[in-house]
């Protein structure tokens, strides 16, 4: 049987681009078991509460829920169990390093299925202070109006 190809989004974190400006993004692997893997690809997973810290050397995410399989039975794990993350170590120093010298924060932005694997778009993000967003809603409706003008004249 063939490989499955492309990407496959399953899960989108809007909160994280309300709440925070993101600088950078970076893709990350998944340790996960069996029943959490077909869990995800029923598109049981929530982000909103979910974020990222660095432990001795290795990443983990905390507060991603992912609901349990339902024909996993003795095999389902704890949906809100504290999952690694795969990438290099190189990454992994410079990304806790900016972490801590600019008061950044490792937000979960999206999961999704590349080449059959799960994986874990992680942002590196300032929080957003109230004023900021409100100036991008307002923003965003200002430019919601003009659209509706311009259909309006077409």
């Amino acid at each position: 049987m063939p490989k499955a190809t492309g990407v496959k989004q399953v899960a989108f974190n809007k909160k994280a681009y309300h709440n925070y400006n993101i600088l950078e993004k970076f893709e990350a692997g998944i340790e996960l078991f069996g029943t959490e893997v077909k869990s995800i690809r029923q598109g049981t997973i929530n982000l909103k509460e979910a974020f990222c810290m660095v432990k001795d050397g290795e990443l983990f995410v905390r507060g991603m829920h992912i609901s349990p399989y339902e024909k996993g039975n003795i095999f389902n794990r704890d949906p809100l169990r504290h999952k690694r993350l795969l990438m290099h170590k190189r990454e992994i120093l410079k990304l806790h390093d900016r972490m801590k010298q600019e008061g950044l924060a490792l937000i979960p932005l999206s999961v999704y299925f590349k080449n059959s694997r799960v994986k874990l778009e992680i942002g590196l993000g300032r929080g957003k202070k109230l004023h900021d967003k409100r100036d991008t809603a307002a923003e965003k409706t200002s430019e919601r109006d003009i659209e509706r003008k311009m259909k309006e004249r077409t």
